[in-house]
This record gives C-alpha cells, sequence and structure tokens, in this order.
C-alpha cells in the first residue's frame, strides 16, 4: 500500500517538475540525471541510510517531499517499507511540519511539550526546574501521543462571565453567567456548583462521563494564611467531589492567573488580572503561584471602570438603554492615555455604533474612564493604583531572591477583558520605570492577553491538548477518593 503510493506521488513530483525521468528505468537515467542540473542526494551519507534501489539516484529532501505529501499516517506506515524509509519516516523536521500544519499554533505546541508534558509544578521541586534543560522532544512521539489525546471539556468561570467549549476546537463554543450567579446566595456552595456544571453539559449536548474536563480555578483566598489555605483546598475540593458526582472521569483544575501565563508561554512572570469586581497581582515563579512571596489585590475592576464611565456619559447627558450599552461602547473605543495631562489638550472626539441604539460619540471620556486604574481618586475610589501594587509585588519578589534569580518576575502579563484597553501595557511599562529603581525596572516587559478576553481559556486549552494529558495532569475518582480518605475529608457532608 505504501509502495503504491509512494510510486503514484513520486510521478505527481515529476510531472509537476517537468522531468522525463523514471525511478525504475536503471542506471541509463542516473548517469543521465548526472549531467542535469538537478541536486543530488543531500543529508546523510548513503551507507548511513542503505540503498534504495532505482531511487538512488533521487535527492533526499525530494525523499522527504514525498513522505509530507503523503501525510502522517501513510508517512508512518512506510516504515514498514525498509530501513532506509524507517530513517527517513522517522526524522524530526517531518513530524515537526505535520504538527505545524494541526490546528495548534506551532509555538504553543513546542512551548507545551517542552514546558507543561510534566505535569503541574509541585512546591518541593519548583526551585530546581530552572535548573532543568529543556529536554530534547521527538516530535513523531509527540504526534502520535497528541493525537490519542481524548478531547477534554475546557470550562472558565471567569469573574464575569464564564466561557467552556472543546478543547479540540479554536475557541470557546459559548459563554454563560459564573457559577456565583448560580442559585441563591445563600445556597451551599456545592449545589450551586453542580448546578452550574449541570448547565454546562446541557447546553454542550455532553454527558459528564463521556469526557475530561479542564477547569479554570478562580482567584480566591489569596493570602498565605492558614485559613486562607485551608479555604483554598475546600474550594478545591468541593469542585472535584461535584464533578466526580456527576461521573466525571477526570478532572484538571488549575489556577486562572498561571493559565494566562502559559498562554502567553511563559512559566515565570507576574499576572495581573482586571477581574469584574477586583484586580490581582500574582506573582509565579516556574508554574507555581507564590502565595508567601503576596498576592496584591486592588478594590476595583471591569465593573468600576464600566461604571465610571457610565457617570461621564451621564454628566454629558449622554443617553444609553443599560450598561451593556456602556460597556460596548468601552471596548469599542475607549483607551488608556499616554500621559494624561497631554491628552486632555487634545482632540479625542470618536464615534461608534452599538446594535440597536445608534452612534455614539466620546470625547476626554474615552481615556478619563481608564484613568482611574492608576488614579483611583478621580474616580472617587479609595483603592491602589495599578501601578502602584505592581511595583510592590515585583519589590517583593526582588527582596525574594528566589535561587539569586532577579528576573523572573520582570515580564508581566495582562490578563482580563479590561486588561484588552489599547495603551494599558504601555503606560503600566512607563510608570513602572518611574516607580522602581533601575536595578529592578531594568528589563521589564508588560505583555497584553495573549487571547484578549479568552487568555485563560487558551491556556487551559493548551493543557488539556498536551501529548502526556490526562495522565500528567489529571485525577480521576479513584486517587480523588482515596486522598480524601487518608486525609480524613467528608468534602460533600461539609457543603451540602
Amino acid at each position: 500500500m505504501a509502495t503504491l503510493l509512494l510510486r503514484k506521488v513520486w510521478g505527481s513530483v515529476l510531472a509537476r517538475a517537468g522531468a522525463p525521468r523514471d525511478p525504475d528505468s536503471g542506471s541509463s537515467s542516473s548517469s543521465s540525471s548526472s549531467s542535469s542540473s538537478s541536486p543530488r542526494r543531500r543529508g546523510p551519507a548513503p551507507a548511513e541510510y542503505g540503498s534504495l534501489g532505482a531511487l538512488d539516484a533521487v535527492p533526499i529532501d525530494v525523499l522527504a517531499q514525498i513522505l509530507r505529501l503523503l501525510g502522517p499516517a501513510d508517512a508512518a506506515r512506510s516504515s514498514a517499507v525498509c530501513r532506509t524509509w524507517r530513517l527517513l519516516a522517522s526524522d524530526n523536521g517531518l513530524w515537526a511540519f505535520f504538527l505545524n500544519l494541526g490546528p495548534e499554533p506551532w509555538d504553543l505546541v513546542v512551548f507545551a511539550e517542552t514546558h507543561l508534558a510534566a505535569g503541574p509544578a509541585s512546591p518541593r521541586s519548583v526551585y530546581y526546574s530552572a535548573l532543568r534543560v529543556p529536554p530534547q522532544l521527538s516530535f513523531k512521539h509527540i504526534y502520535g501521543q497528541r493525537a490519542l489525546v481524548p478531547g477534554s471539556i475546557v470550562v472558565d468561570g471567569g469573574s464575569g462571565y464564564c466561557k467552556y467549549g472543546w478543547s479540540k476546537y479554536a475557541a470557546p463554543s459559548g459563554r454563560c453567567a459564573t457559577f456565583l450567579e448560580f442559585g441563591n446566595i445563600e445556597s451551599p456552595m456545592y449545589a450551586r456548583l453542580r448546578h452550574f456544571f449541570s448547565t454546562i453539559y446541557t447546553r454542550m449536548h455532553v454527558k459528564p462521563s463521556a469526557r475530561p474536563i479542564v477547569v479554570v480555578l478562580p482567584l480566591c483566598h489569596p493570602d498565605d494564611t492558614e485559613s486562607a489555605r485551608a479555604s483554598r483546598k475546600q474550594y478545591k475540593e468541593t469542585l472535584y467531589s461535584v464533578l466526580f458526582d456527576l461521573n466525571v472521569p477526570a478532572v484538571c483544575a488549575v489556577d486562572q492567573a498561571l493559565l494566562a501565563l502559559y498562554a502567553a508561554r511563559k512559566t515565570s512572570g507576574i499576572v495581573v488580572n482586571i477581574g469584574f469586581n477586583s484586580t490581582s497581582v500574582v506573582p509565579i515563579f516556574h508554574g507555581r503561584v507564590m502565595h508567601e512571596i503576596g498576592i496584591e489585590t486592588v478594590g476595583q475592576g471591569a465593573l468600576k471602570l464600566t461604571g465610571f464611565l457610565k457617570e461621564l456619559m451621564q454628566r454629558r447627558n449622554i443617553p444609553f438603554e443599560s450598561l451593556y450599552t456602556v460597556r460596548t461602547i468601552k471596548e469599542k473605543i475607549c483607551y488608556v492615555a499616554a500621559d494624561y495631562e497631554a491628552e486632555l489638550c487634545k482632540n479625542t472626539q470618536a464615534s461608534c455604533e452599538v446594535d440597536g441604539e445608534g452612534w455614539f460619540t466620546l470625547a476626554e471620556e474615552r481615556f478619563k474612564m481608564a484613568e482611574i486604574l492608576f488614579q483611583p481618586q478621580i474616580g472617587g475610589v479609595g483603592a491602589m493604583g495599578l501601578h502602584k501594587a505592581v511595583s510592590l509585588c515585583m519589590d517583593h519578589c526582588y527582596n525574594a531572591e528566589v535561587l539569586g534569580d532577579h528576573s523572573w518576575f520582570k515580564t508581566i502579563v495582562l490578563a482580563g477583558g479590561s486588561a484588552c484597553l489599547p495603551g494599558l501595557p504601555e503606560r503600566l511599562e512607563k510608570e513602572l520605570h518611574k516607580l522602581l529603581p533601575a536595578y529592578i525596572s531594568e528589563g521589564i516587559r508588560v505583555l497584553p492577553p495573549p487571547f484578549g478576553t479568552d487568555s485563560a481559556w487558551f491556556g487551559a486549552k493548551m493543557i488539556g491538548t498536551v501529548s502526556t494529558f490526562p495522565e500528567a495532569w489529571c485525577v480521576n475518582k479513584k486517587q480523588f477518593r482515596q486522598k480524601a480518605r487518608r486525609s480524613g475529608s467528608s468534602v460533600v457532608n461539609a457543603w451540602q
């Protein structure tokens, strides 16, 4: 089968090249080709590859091109033809080519297989991970393993609204309210979570028992205290209990900030997540949230920004129907000024259309709205400025002297819908250079959300498609129950 396909493709290659040569015509064609300008065999010496008979005259790069045209399935089958084809079909570049043709961006595939295949970082090993040399990747093995990974459900609960979908898809397939909006506010956490996930499974038309699930954990109880650690553990155990009671085969739960960092192809840095009600500044070192260094929390988020824009529009008697209208305007024409005072002297008028409501024209409101991130007092907010919270976190990271490395925290990744405002990365970087001494601020890079509002979802999707998923990242029901028995916890009874 493989031989026939090779002959067919080889004939196609010759036809495209306009060459009259027949690969089965023997030594005469070989001698005639020697006087032509066609390239001869390239790559390893013929002794290493062995004889291909009549195809000995064919350059190695042409043979590799034949395998590329055959595709991954037939390229793998060609290994059974002879030792030479087996060597050709095992070439790392060939399988890198096939992976590059896949649905996942090539740089994300390489990052995931290099940094995420080993599974989540453990507290004991994280400090030594910086010393490890990235493994030599076998792209043929990776391609085969990724093809076997089952498609999983990815759920990012978010803080404003939830995104859910399949790990094999290019983007979330649906959005809904967060689990906090399911059920009465006084309902037990277990009941609300069960209602939330049951709704998502119903909307996706899939049985919970059919697929593993990757859940994005919201940042809650960020302090490094005994009670905060216990609360985080209790929430996570409740989540596992709900999903296993729904007969989900395997569960992977990862922190939201960590996934936003992975989406930016980083394992260390500071994630600034502008959530719905608050903003969190989270230091992460080699895949581990550094609670002991400290997570800074600013008491304003997307809701406050939208509310302040609403207030500014009311001052100018600009009519609108709802907060949804204001949020749409914010997303379309608002931005962060590089220099607030200078921007006030410019003509910044711009217009946008909101479906069903017509056109809206704003001027200085476009950048005044976002200025409360840096000057909260403008909006009557008694919170710390975003740049001050980030600089405080960076100062704590510097003083922690993790492995004597003072560069790991200099990459700052923005996350959340409001973090997509144009001009925010540049302004934050500028303010940090003003606040911090040169030995800390030198080399700072502020990166915008790599996938916009869906960055955490894409980070979870990356884990859901890595070649070692679900073995390296998931917990199954048996493992969860065994751990619960060893710790003596009764999660369900505690939350019902």
